[in-house]
């Protein structure tokens, strides 16, 4: 996996040896930020990635100009392999990680991003409740997206705060925004 553009360009983002990622393939990647930059900017936003894992969607935010990512993973060979990442990128005044379980986080209130990614295990049982939180959660600024990975075995298309959903082969990404008028 790599760095598609920005000031990161080309680098190669390691994954953690655990056998427990699903990495977001670099198609996906491509196509998902190409619809962010078609009608927005990622400059000196703030991200929260969640389901982290190598840190591949949060490192290429910052890559393309986003201030600062947190990264959250159940896993915390997760998040300190995203550390070591950070620091063998020179980023890592940009990056904070919290290693605890994506449910548990939502508990908490760590503030409001401009962009949220999750990239969950496509078996996550509650991935619609997972909507709902963020969605309904004072998580989100006012014109914040949030962007989901997930199977065929869902479809939130129809969902009332869902404003693209496009399937990237096996994975399929959708965003959900509070405005929908405003995509």
């Amino acid at each position: 996996m790599r760095i598609i553009t920005g000031k990161l360009k080309g680098r190669t983002v390691p994954v953690p040896k655990t056998g427990r990622l699903r990495p977001t393939s670099d198609r996906t990647k491509e196509g998902l930020f190409s619809v962010i930059d078609a009608r927005t900017y990622l400059d000196n936003c703030r991200v929260l990635d969640l389901f982290a894992g190598s840190g591949n969607l949060g490192f290429e935010a910052i890559s393309r100009g986003a201030a600062n990512c947190l990264f959250v993973d159940s896993d915390v060979q997760h998040t300190r392999h995203i550390e070591k990442t950070a620091e063998l990128f020179k980023v890592k005044e940009q990056v904070q990680t919290v290693a605890m379980p994506v449910e548990s986080f939502l508990e908490k209130n760590f503030g409001l991003f401009d962009f949220i990614f999750a990239d969950p295990p496509y078996d996550l049982f509650n991935m619609e409740e997972l909507i709902e939180i963020v969605m309904n959660g004072k998580w989100l600024e006012k014109d914040g997206w949030f962007i989901l990975e997930h199977d065929k075995r869902h479809d939130f298309s129809q969902h009332e705060k869902c404003v693209f959903s496009k399937p990237y082969g096996r994975t399929i990404v959708a965003i959900f925004k509070e405005d929908t008028a405003d995509f």
